[in-house]
């Protein structure tokens, strides 16, 4: 039932590639600890004291408890499957409980730093430069992920509302706002891409030097150059999310608002980066208060 569970979750719940990859490696290892340590050889077969056995042998091996909870949640979903289909008639992952973890704050960028980068920056004037400033500035400007910067089409830009329409998690469609700036930066890249590559067969708006739709490994590689010329601890795409949203929530966004524009499916998702904002307010109460 493992491939019709991977096909349940890729169809139907509409996960990512990702996602499912790593759902099915987690059953496969479950498998094995089965089959080396029960004798079982299918995941169906598999009983409560069985599960926690597994969890218990990854957290002795030092496995990373974030990773343990992947993992957990990968059983409940698969189990809950199971279920579902009357494969089973009682669930043993139901009472698995997750580890508890250590809460990271979001990394960003501080503003000063992202805007120095942003305007003393040397993008070169060719088309290679352009595009390096064009994912910066898009990654920054709207704080959206890396697989949303990667499918966005020349067609998904609304030139007069000054919109871009991204496809996010589980397919689920998000439409962003954009400063007047960015229109001309992404006109200027338009340009010397046509110029130099030409248009892509599908229209994608990120394009190689050979004219092929960027792929992550290209804007990681950017967004790390640029990113090394600042303090940030961490330099991937995901940082200038965290730093879009927490720059939103220092100037006084409201909090469901950039909710839906970073595509949270909840509030709790988006609250962590009030913890941002709060050291802040600390910060400046240390500094200001006569009694602090």
């Amino acid at each position: 039932m493992t491939d019709a569970f991977l096909r349940y979750l890729e169809f139907e719940k509409r996960l990512s590639k990702h996602t499912v990859l790593s759902y099915e490696t987690d059953l496969k290892q479950l498998v094995d600890f089965l089959h080396q340590t029960f004798e079982v050889q299918q995941a169906e077969l598999a009983t409560f004291p069985m599960l926690r056995g597994w969890i218990a042998n990854l957290v002795e091996t030092d496995i990373n408890p974030r990773s343990v909870n992947r993992k957990i949640a990968c059983l409940r979903s698969f189990y809950k499957f199971l279920m579902k289909q009357e494969i089973i008639s009682t669930n043993p992952a139901e009472k698995l409980k997750v580890l508890k973890t250590q809460k990271r704050l979001p990394v960003f960028v501080k503003e000063s730093e992202i805007q120095e980068l942003l305007n003393h920056a040397i993008f070169e004037d060719t088309f290679k430069g352009l595009r390096d400033r064009l994912i910066i500035e898009l990654l920054y400007g709207s704080g959206m992920r890396l697989s949303e910067l990667l499918g966005i089409k020349d067609h998904d830009i609304q030139w007069h509302k000054q919109t871009i329409k991204v496809l996010g998690k589980r397919n689920k469609e998000r439409i962003i706002p954009f400063s007047n700036y960015l229109v001309t930066i992404i006109r200027e890249y338009q340009q010397a891409r046509n110029k130099e590559v030409g248009k892509h067969s599908e229209n994608f708006l990120l394009l190689t030097n050979n004219g092929e739709p960027a792929y992550a490994g290209l804007v990681q590689a950017t967004v790390k150059k640029y990113l090394s010329l600042t303090n940030a601890e961490k330099r991937s795409p995901h940082v200038l999310r965290h730093t879009y949203a927490t720059h939103l929530l220092n100037k006084g966004a409201e909090i469901n608002a950039v909710k839906d524009l970073l595509g949270h499916s909840s509030l709790a998702a988006t609250q962590v980066y009030t913890h941002n904002t709060m050291e802040k307010l600390k910060k400046a109460f240390e500094q200001a208060h006569p009694k602090a």
